[in-house]
């Protein structure tokens, strides 16, 4: 079992940057392709970042390639997502997943764990 905790959301105007944290307990985490998500109003769940349980590979979605960056330090537990360059079409609930698997997947029902979420509210 794995509980996730997000922090780190909230307003920022476009151009902006935001830090997210996702905290795991555990002592497994090391063993986990960990993701972020993120969900717009009326809009499906969709991968945004994900990286592999050594940190080693990465995956990111078309639209924030060059302006989010995904890490992790499997000693606290914790990945990052690095948030720059900020825009309206950002703004969605984001999720902190966890995938047991040991590739990378887009598919939301990979993810066994998931965190609460966090607001992150992009105004122009």
């Amino acid at each position: 079992q794995v509980q996730l905790v997000e922090s780190g959301g909230g307003l920022v105007q476009a151009g902006g940057s935001l830090r997210l944290s996702c905290a795991a307990s555990g002592r497994t985490f090391g063993s986990y392709v960990m993701g972020w998500f993120r969900q717009a109003p009326g809009k499906e769940r969709e991968l945004v970042v994900a990286i592999s349980r050594g940190g080693g590979t990465t995956y990111y979605r078309g639209p924030v390639k060059g302006r989010f960056t995904i890490s992790r330090d499997n000693a606290k537990n914790t990945v990052y997502l690095q948030m720059n360059s900020l825009k309206p079409e950002d703004t969605a609930i984001y999720y902190c997943a966890a995938n047991a698997g040991v590739l990378i997947t887009t598919t939301p029902d990979r993810y066994a764990y998931w965190g609460q979420g966090t607001q992150v509210t992009v105004s122009s």
